[in-house]
């Protein structure tokens, strides 16, 4: 591959590394607005440093605010729309304990694998044309999501908006199983479960009582007992809240439950049967609400010539692209795609453990993956 000329500035892992330790540094839980606001400012003001056009979106709901970020070039047609979400799973304080440090090429941080180091790639990308004085075919949009992590509930209108206004779509989500991409997601589904029971004294009168935990064990093991990896379903109840006092028959219980599925026809399966749950037992009432937070997406035509492009842009720098059937994480290129924009998703660092207090990025991942998305918009027309 052609070489850049000695008096120009070449793409630099080091340089990437200290970039995302930055974005890193700022802690952003996405129930903290102002913390994430304040990554938003930095970002904002790196990219309006570099002449991009700003617009930025008032948080709402306890969230923070929606950062636009579009190249000046290339008018206002449709073009290359990349999607960052800057919120982490991390609540405030865990960069204290989990320290962000560099072990040879491992580099360990809360968020630097979900997504801080992928976001940071495609701005570095953006500034590396800039600074080589380089424009591309198609304008380049920049949407930064504060809440990805709890489903983009304030930012998915627009999110959907920008994405039908593009031709394509590139999601700087985590590379997944050494650095594969993603061009099929599963859906995702949310609900909340409530049991009222009938509260009595444990000891007294427990004939009484109607147990809304015990209600709840028994649903609990109806919704784990949904798992079919044959078909790859599989649900999950994450958080259980129930009772008042050891010494009180509970007559209240919540539960969270989390469901993946491949396509919509089982979405529509599985999300009307847990709906429609009836109690076990008697004289407890139970209510579910909820429904399909992220729609799933298969690998379609467009996506598929995408990945294609990007496939002999990776060949051209020097490694082998490849590609997930199917993974189970959603992102917000589940929106893109079900509208049927092509997406190319799983762009960011290679690493692993996501949402642990052993997440890591691999370093040298950083130049190559900053180069491809470089390419990327340098030959998407």
């Amino acid at each position: 591959m052609a070489q850049n000329p000695s008096n120009q500035p070449r793409i630099d892992a080091d340089e990437i590394f200290d970039g995302i330790r930055t974005w890193c540094e700022f802690e952003t839980p996405s129930d903290e607005p102002e913390a994430v606001n304040k990554l938003v400012d930095k970002v904002e003001g790196d990219l309006r440093a570099l002449g991009a056009r700003i617009e930025r979106v008032d948080g709402r709901d306890g969230f923070g605010d929606v950062l636009k970020a579009r190249s000046p070039w290339g008018g206002d047609g449709p073009g290359i729309l990349v999607l960052s979400h800057l919120d982490t799973v991390h609540p405030l304080g865990t960069i204290l304990k989990q320290k962000f440090e560099r072990k040879g090429d491992v580099v360990f941080g809360p968020g630097i694998y979900d997504m801080k180091g992928g976001a940071h790639l495609a701005f570095y990308a953006y500034r590396h044309l800039v600074r080589l004085g380089r424009q591309t075919k198609l304008p380049i949009t920049f949407l930064y999501i504060p809440e990805e992590e709890v489903g983009s509930p304030t930012s998915r209108e627009i999110i959907e908006r920008e994405a039908l206004k593009s031709k394509y779509v590139l999601v700087t989500e985590p590379a997944r199983e050494g650095g594969k991409i993603v061009t099929a997601r599963k859906g995702v589904a949310r609900f909340v479960m409530e049991i009222a029971g009938r509260p009595a004294h444990s000891g007294a009168r427990h004939e009484d009582g109607r147990s809304a935990i015990k209600e709840m064990a028994h649903q609990i093991l109806a919704i784990e007992g949904m798992t079919d990896y044959s078909r790859a379903i599989t649900t999950n109840v994450g958080i259980v809240r129930g009772g008042t006092f050891c010494n009180v028959v509970p007559f209240h219980c919540t539960a969270e439950i989390d469901l993946r599925i491949p396509d919509q026809a089982t979405a529509d399966e599985m999300c009307a049967k847990i709906l429609a749950l009836k109690p076990h037992g008697p004289d407890v009432a139970v209510k579910v609400t909820g429904g399909l937070n992220r729609p799933p997406y298969g690998k379609n035509a467009g996506i598929a010539s995408l990945f294609d492009h990007a496939k002999v842009l990776a060949a051209e720098i020097g490694f082998e692209l490849k590609d997930v059937e199917l993974t189970g994480g959603g992102s917000d290129g589940n929106f893109t795609a079900a509208l049927g924009v092509p997406t190319l998703d799983g762009l960011g660092v290679d690493g692993k453990g996501a949402h642990t207090d052993y997440e890591q990025a691999y370093f040298s991942s950083f130049e190559p993956r900053a180069r491809l998305m470089m390419r990327l918009f340098e030959t998407l027309e």
